[in-house]
């Protein structure tokens, strides 16, 4: 599967020995890992990823992506999907960035390309939660489009949802 990229940055799908190397905290000679990378988010999520790989096999394009930046190739953080559309359509996504990068716009501008590439996939909602405390991922997900649409005792849920979806470009059906 190809990268997804942006202005400024690049969508990695992780690979299998990706993963593997990321949940053992080694970086081969050709990754380019930023300080701080990966984070403990970005272990779970790999250890997430390759249990899905074990069970069901790779689920891209609805797996994990390594979030680069496009000036340096260095991996920054993670985004991806909690697993393939459900029988509705919908997904759940995540992510997170080390902390030397945030604030920056990069997980607004990661999240937002990864929106358009699930809408673009025939998902019709995608959702996300945030602690209570993490404004700045509250924010995240405004920023990319999504609304807040409920809360626990623990977190803030947030979802976008489409009532048609675009077409992949080269397409001549017309876009919703």
């Amino acid at each position: 599967m190809d990268d997804l990229v942006t202005a400024r940055l690049v969508l990695h799908p992780m690979t299998v020995s990706e993963a593997e190397r990321v949940l053992a905290g080694e970086s081969d000679s050709g990754a380019r890992w930023a300080p701080g990378y990966p984070t403990d988010g970005d272990v779970s999520a790999a250890r997430r990823f390759l249990g899905t790989c074990a069970d069901t096999g790779d689920p891209q394009p609805f797996g994990n992506y390594e979030i680069r930046r496009r000036e340096d190739g260095q991996a920054i953080g993670g985004l991806g999907f909690h697993g393939p559309a459900d029988e509705n359509g919908s997904v759940t996504i995540g992510y997170g960035l080390i902390p030397s990068a945030r604030g920056n716009g990069y997980a607004s501008e990661a999240l937002r390309e990864l929106l358009l590439f699930a809408r673009a996939r025939g998902v019709t909602s995608v959702k996300g939660d945030a602690d209570h405390d993490n404004n700045a991922s509250q924010h995240v997900m405004t920023a990319a489009g999504m609304r807040p649409t409920g809360e626990d005792e623990r977190v803030r849920y947030f979802e976008i949802a489409w009532t048609t979806t675009t077409t992949p470009a080269g397409s001549t059906a017309p876009a919703g």
